[in-house]
């Protein structure tokens, strides 16, 4: 991958990891560029599949397209932020976060979203403003 496509990719992110919204300058390590459609599933190293993840959402996201909705059991699509709206699928309780769709509960599930460690981040973080500009 090229060093301007990576920079493409966090750009249009607006610095932020693309699945938890935590901002990159806020996290120890730099965000990775993620692809949402894994390579080992067919995905390609193009602009409209890439997106910015942070360390923990990268990693528990890894090559699943898919997870379980755990209200209904289903296994349903992960979130997908070249084609969803976090908006339409989240919302904010405090530092958590709420799926509101099987896509919403199945992506919180699977990456980890409300982990405790997590939450105490996300509070501090929330606390010190840094998701000052979403609300």
């Amino acid at each position: 991958m090229t060093r301007r496509l990576r920079d493409q990719v966090r750009r249009r992110a607006g610095y932020r990891c693309e699945y938890c919204l935590v901002p990159e300058a806020a996290t120890a390590t730099p965000a990775h560029v993620d692809h949402v459609r894994p390579r080992q599933h067919g995905g390609r190293t193009v602009i409209s599949n890439l997106a910015l993840a942070c360390l923990h959402c990268n990693s528990r996201k890894g090559p699943n397209l898919t997870g379980i909705d755990p209200a209904s059991g289903t296994v349903v699509a992960l979130f997908n932020p070249r084609e969803d709206r976090w908006w339409q699928h989240f919302r904010w309780n405090d530092a958590k976060v709420i799926g509101l769709t099987q896509t919403g509960r199945a992506t919180v599930a699977t990456l980890g979203f409300n982990e405790p460690q997590n939450l105490v981040a996300r509070q501090a973080l929330a606390e010190e403003g840094w998701f000052d500009d979403l609300t």
